[in-house]
């Protein structure tokens, strides 16, 4: 970083603070050379000073924030000669008035040229060579003074001008120390020493000025699942990982002649240098995307553990100067999660397309929040049956019909319930709404033996689930009601506490509520699930019954059937659609089948129809 970036606001108030000192002191010179002196040289001399007030003047008015970092250290060049023929004004008239007969105004020279030194050594403190150069202008004048004078007090005096002009430049010193620390502390991050926010923004104000006819890439880098690693091994552990992390990317940045800041957390920043085209920034950012995600990938050696990260990245294409910095910064946000949403671990570049579908889901995200009040929300009821396609139960599906958006499938807006937090409130309305049908048919007699809800992991995890799915179960659910409730979790989202899961399924088991494992097969670690998850039935994912044609996919599912009943699990397979998948899985004695070889999902009087 310019070491001056800090001092530039600074610098522009201390014009103004000398313009008024010095403009308020001047006149008094002239009143002191008509009583002392002459009524010719303190005018003229002042009439100079308010010349160089006006350049003083421009300099201030001149300063934007909106300058680019080149743009103001000319500015401040400027400043530090100004400055120094400022101050330098009060030397001229000093070495006037000691070539005077007037003691008097020897004693005025000395007084004043002191008085400009304590002033140079405390306005000029933030620019350090300009500080002693000025100093040492004003004080040199006065020792020099003292010796001519060829007394013994004046060698004396000459000796604490000396000492005092080593003060000044002491007190000036540790001045100086003093905001290159606090500006250090307010540009950069504590934990990696990178640029901070604050830094960045600034940054990418000046790039976007200065390189207004030119292209940069932005990007903004998260860390993947790096919470997990902070709450399992301890925040220590974090932060050494991220002081690693930090290291590469400061590497492999350096390199490219990039820059780069923490934002905050486990969000960085990289700023480019220009190019001069499109294309060529284009091929760059998502090369050197692809680069540092390889990078991030190696592994890490922390106190002994060997960690793995990876981290998903957004692109934005800079070379508009009409809009705001902040702008392009939303974009490499708005990619970056698009990057989360597409599985992490991959660059997304910014696009109009992109950010069209981002404004999509906001507003389905928006019509959402009503979609419960507006009665929009309703239930499906997909059949599960046996071999000899007598209806055993169901799966609770759950549909959304907009009067504006129209339907919306549930892949779209369960994601954006999920990330947004209201999939506690709808699930809380699906699961409230199904115990109410389950109750209908108890009521009724209807020979079903279960009913599964689709349960968030959100949801599940919630600190007031348990106590809400007791008080649903003994309000709809007699304890003689012989349809069992079962909940539906998927393998994917199991990984996330999995220590926590247990607990919870173990307490919500005390209400007679069972457990299903959906997708299984599409994530990770699927057998030390089975054996840790108190679960009692194992639903195989639609993608393998898809593909059981293959040799190889038949004989995964036939694998899984078999570890499942060896471990008690009653199967059901979704994704039925053809009858020689139906004729495997029988063959193979799975439980339930569930598809559209049976039913597509229905209404429940479609379903009451049915039963």
């Amino acid at each position: 970083m310019n070491e001056n970036i800090s001092f530039y606001n600074f610098m522009h108030r201390q014009i103004a603070a000398v313009l008024i000192l010095f403009i308020m002191t001047g006149p008094s010179y002239i009143i002191m050379g008509y009583i002392y002196s002459s009524i010719v040289f303190e005018p003229l001399w002042y009439s100079f000073m308010l010349f160089l007030s006006l350049i003083g003047y421009y300099l201030y008015r001149d300063f934007s924030k909106t300058m680019t970092i080149t743009q103001k250290d000319t500015w401040l060049q400027k400043v530090r000669y100004f400055m120094f023929s400022y101050f330098s004004l009060w030397s001229i008239v000093f070495v006037y008035y000691v070539l005077q007969d007037n003691l008097q105004l020897h004693y005025i020279a000395i007084a004043t040229q002191f008085g400009s030194a304590v002033v140079a050594s405390t306005i000029l403190a933030s620019q350090k060579k300009l500080v002693i150069s000025t100093v040492v202008t004003l004080m040199l004048p006065i020792f020099t003074y003292f010796i001519l004078l060829d007394e013994v007090f004046s060698y004396i005096l000459a000796f604490f001008t000396l000492v005092l002009s080593l003060v000044l430049l002491y007190a000036a010193k540790n001045t100086f120390e003093y905001l290159i620390k606090s500006r250090y502390q307010a540009y950069h991050d504590y934990l990696t020493s990178l640029g901070n926010r604050r830094y960045f923004i600034e940054l990418l104000e000046s790039s976007v000025q200065e390189n207004h006819d030119k292209y940069t890439y932005l990007l903004l880098i998260d860390l993947d699942y790096f919470k997990t690693i902070n709450d399992t091994l301890g925040h220590d552990v974090g932060d050494q990982l991220l002081c690693e992390v930090s290291n590469r990317m400061k590497s492999l940045s350096n390199d490219n002649n990039n820059s780069l800041a923490r934002l905050g957390g486990d969000e960085f920043c990289i700023l480019s240098s220009a190019f001069d085209t499109k294309e060529e920034c284009l091929e760059e950012a998502v090369k050197f995307s692809n680069k540092l995600l390889n990078n991030i990938k190696k592994t890490y050696k922390v106190n002994d553990d060997n960690l793995y990260i990876s981290a998903s990245i957004g692109v934005s294409i800079i070379n508009n100067p009409k809009l705001h910095p902040s702008e392009f910064l939303k974009e490499a946000d708005i990619a970056m999660y698009e990057a989360k949403n597409n599985g992490r671990d991959g660059v997304i570049v910014f696009s109009d397309e992109l950010c069209s579908l981002i404004e999509k889901k906001l507003e389905i995200e928006r019509m959402l929040h009503f979609a419960i009040e507006k009665d929009e929300i309703s239930l499906m009821y997909q059949p599960q049956v046996d071999c000899e396609k007598n209806i055993i139960g169901c799966e609770v599906l759950v549909r959304w019909n907009n009067a504006r958006l129209g339907m919306i499938p549930p892949d779209v807006f369960i994601p954006i319930a999920e990330h947004t937090g209201y999939i506690i409130e709808l699930g809380d309305y699906i699961l409230e709404e199904a115990l109410k049908t389950a109750k209908e048919w108890c009521d009724a007699g209807k020979n079903l033996d279960q009913l599964s809800i689709n349960i968030s992991m959100r949801q599940l995890l919630h600190k007031d689930f348990i106590f809400r799915v007791g008080v649903l179960m003994k309000k709809y659910i007699a304890s003689d009601c012989p349809i069992k409730i079962i909940f539906e979790i998927t393998e994917t989202s199991a990984a996330e506490d999995l220590k926590k899961l247990v607990v919870v399924i173990k307490k919500l088991k005390q209400f007679n509520i069972h457990f299903s494992m959906d997708d299984f097969g599409t994530g990770y670690s699927s057998l030390s699930y089975l054996r840790e998850i108190p679960i009692d039935e194992l639903k195989i994912d639609k993608s393998f019954i898809a593909e059981i044609s293959d040799k190889q996919q038949a004989s995964l599912v036939k694998t899984i059937i078999d570890i499942s009943k060896n471990l008690d699990l009653k199967i059901v397979a979704e994704g039925v659609e053809e009858n020689y998948q139906k004729e495997f899985l029988k063959e193979h004695d799975c439980d339930l089948y569930q598809g559209y070889l049976f039913s597509k999902p229905i209404t429940k009087s479609e379903f009451n129809k049915l039963l």
